[in-house]
């Protein structure tokens, strides 16, 4: 038998380490400073680019793809090297996937405070970034194929499966989602409109959090926790269940964040379905990951390690099972568009996500540098400071989101609304806020006191570590074995792996999607609903720009509560000429689908410039910048341009007047503004956005709609 010898490539691990470290702090940061805007809205700066708007992508960003993102890579590269026995196929492309992957990060930080967003909830990157992305993940996964391909050890370890599953789905999500036009160089319009745009993002983004925050970090602990205690994982059987299952029910959950919407019913049941499903191979996977630390389980006491390992699994338990519950249409009813979901997402990123990446680093740095950790009592430290922190966090915006739901639903014995103005649950639920602040900042710490304990760690290291060879016999030769199932023989050809994964994680996204793709703009328009004039659209990019989405939904659902206090439900042909969707998925003020005409355009004016003139407990950040400065209308006809080829009914001299059918409606705002005794520029991006905001649900009939969302009457 063929010995060969060769090095693992471990300097690219050290780098996505320390990348990873270096951007949670950036990420919780953030998060921590949009948490205090909700308390303190004079933390917005009346600065543009710090307001909540448009700091809460960076966060959502920074947590997901700089902090977990270079965390799964640190963790694929490490163990796939070692379960394969193979040194990644190119260190070339291993280099270009670290650097490119930080640069997109970068790009990220830059471009989102400066308001350059496509708006999609975990996809907001414009399109240069999204190429990028795709450019960068590829090579990944050429790398990871050709390591495969080149590998010494004959069967593929169950993590192998679930990095297999990441690698293919995400780059899947991504291209389906990112199809879009660019009208400037960091504008682009989806080609997706309303309700179908409304279903491809939140395919792509409850399958983003399954195929990014949980396949990856499954295979992840299936490494190294039974590298942590020292014992080999409880059932390979029950891995194999988790796997498939998993992989393949997933897909089908994307509807249920649109449960009560204009989504058609069909969908929103069966996403339901799905989701309910998802518990047995979710708890299943957790179920085999204690009682493989059962035998280990007196280390809790003493081994940190262990702990962040056995609080993660704990707390992707506790996820799964909230997730189905949430699906639940009763239960999505009161929990949805309320700080339940964000209690929901965070036990997700911070409790299984954010401990299973500290025990794989407390673990995994030391072995890197070839010592020992400097101090476990403060990685002790770290885990209690960290669990308070996160239970702060998830409890107090549970009590907010259960508040918040119940507030909104009550009614007095006549029927009416106990709290019609929306207000009153901001002010209600804002000393919760000030509690979630408070955990955050524990967490926080704890991330700084564990950086410190590894850079002691570090320091303490030999001077130079030299590389570790590696013997091992080379990959015998299976193409003549006969294997006694199809999962054995993907198991050890990976070219069969890879196509099985793929025929079932596309299999509920085709069969979900492609019914509703093919139904015709005709079939669901609304007479009356007509396309946006230049000016009204202009004003909608800003809005866009701004993250007005992040705070305020444009949905109004078909449940008494909504319609007593919003008006008409919101229908699918209202939203045909949506590029992209504007639905929402979180209320911090109220929704805005029926704000059209409801206030002169002197209230929108000071309501903007200074929120707190109008409602005085308002949380809501000035935007007096939009008062002076002036609308960029030089890609005006180029937008009527790309939408025209999109679908939207625009003529060819619609798009040549745009500029004069602008200037024209700007005219008719701002003297109408002058006669309500404002002094506003016709030129404004303000008086764009009063247009849009003006237009808004005004193409059908209202009703059922006298109460005032601001906090009046």
């Amino acid at each position: 038998m063929t010995t060969e010898t060769f090095c693992y490539d471990d300097e690219v691990v050290k780098k996505f380490l320390w990348a990873t470290m270096f951007w949670g702090g950036v990420g919780m940061l953030v998060g921590l400073i949009i948490a205090m805007q909700l308390v303190w809205p004079a933390l917005n700066l009346n600065t543009p680019w710090l307001t909540f708007g448009r700091l809460r992508p960076v966060h959502t960003n920074a947590v997901v793809f700089a902090f977990c993102g270079n965390a799964i890579f640190a963790g694929i590269y490490h163990s796939s090297q070692r379960l394969l026995k193979a040194r990644m196929w190119s260190d070339a492309l291993s280099q270009f996937h670290f650097w490119g992957w930080q640069l997109i990060v970068v790009a990220a930080a830059l471009t989102l405070p400066l308001g350059f967003t496509s708006s999609k909830e975990y996809a907001e990157l414009e399109w240069p970034i999204d190429i990028a992305i795709a450019v960068v993940w590829v090579s990944f996964a050429v790398n990871y194929v050709m390591t495969l391909k080149n590998r010494r050890e004959s069967v593929l370890y169950v993590s192998i499966w679930f990095y297999i599953a990441t690698i293919i789905t995400i780059a899947v999500l991504h291209v389906v989602n990112s199809l879009e036009i660019p009208v400037g160089p960091l504008k682009s319009y989806s080609i997706y409109s309303g309700v179908q745009d409304a279903l491809v993002q939140w395919w792509y983004g409850h399958n983003a959090v399954a195929f990014f925050l949980t396949t990856p970090f499954l295979g992840l602990v299936y490494y190294y926790l039974p590298k942590a205690i020292g014992k080999p994982i409880y059932s390979y059987r029950l891995s194999i269940i988790h796997f498939w299952s998993l992989i393949f029910i997933y897909i089908w959950a994307g509807p249920h964040h649109l449960q009560y919407t204009a989504l058609p019913g069909w969908l929103q049941s069966l996403g339901m379905v799905f989701s309910v499903m998802l518990l047995a191979p979710s708890w299943g996977g957790g179920i085999n990951f204690i009682l493989t630390m059962k035998e280990g389980w007196s280390s809790l006491k003493t081994d940190p390690i262990v702990k962040f390992f056995a609080a993660g699994t704990t707390f992707y338990m506790m996820s799964t099972f909230e997730g189905p519950l949430l699906s639940i249409k009763s239960v999505n009813a009161l929990s949805h568009y309320t700080d339940w979901t964000v209690a929901h997402v965070h036990a997700g990123a911070l409790g299984w996500n954010g401990f299973i990446i500290f025990g794989m680093v407390y673990w995994l740095l030391p072995r890197l540098y070839n010592t020992k950790l400097h101090s476990e009592k403060l990685a002790n430290f770290h885990f209690w400071l960290g669990t308070l922190g996160i239970l702060l966090y998830i409890v107090s915006m549970w009590s907010a989101g259960v508040m918040h739901g119940l507030m909104a639903q009550k009614t007095d014995a006549a029927g009416i609304l106990a709290h019609p103005n929306f207000i009153e649950i901001v002010t209600a639920i804002k000393p919760l806020h000030l509690v979630r602040a408070v955990g955050g900042t524990l967490y926080l710490v704890g991330l700084f006191v564990m950086v410190y304990n590894l850079f002691k760690t570090v320091a303490n290291a030999p001077a130079k570590t030299l590389p570790v060879q590696i013997s091992a016999p080379a990959r015998p030769d299976t193409r003549n074995v006969i294997f006694p199932s199809y999962h054995s023989m993907a198991e050890n050809w990976s070219s069969y792996m890879l196509v099985f994964v793929t025929v079932v994680v596309l299999i509920g996204g085709v069969l979900e999607m492609v019914p509703l793709m093919a139904i015709e703009r005709k079939g669901i328009a609304i007479a009356g609903v007509k396309p946006y004039t230049p000016l009204e659209l202009e004003g909608r990019d800003i809005y866009i720009r701004e993250g007005c989405n992040n705070c305020h939904t444009q949905m109004v659902r078909p449940l008494v509560h909504e319609t007593t206090r919003y008006g008409e439900f919101s229908k699918a042909g209202e939203f045909v000429y949506d590029y992209p969707h504007l639905w929402g998925s979180k209320r911090t003020g109220p929704d805005l689908q029926r704000i059209g005409q409801k206030y002169n355009e002197s209230w929108h004016w000071k309501h903007m410039i200074d929120p707190r003139s109008i409602v005085p407990e308002s949380t809501m950040p000035s935007y007096a910048w939009l008062a002076v400065d002036k609308l960029d209308a030089s890609k005006t006809a180029n937008k009527l341009k790309v939408l025209k080829i999109l679908g939207v009914p625009y003529t060819t001299q619609d798009v040549e007047a745009a500029p004069a059918v602008l200037a024209a409606q700007a005219n008719e705002v701002a003297a109408r503004l002058a006669a309500q005794g404002e002094v506003a520029p016709a030129d404004s991006e303000l008086v764009a956005l009063i247009s849009y905001l003006q237009r808004m649900g005004t193409d059908i009939k209202l009703k059922n709609n006298n109460t005032e969302p601001g906090g009046t009457k």
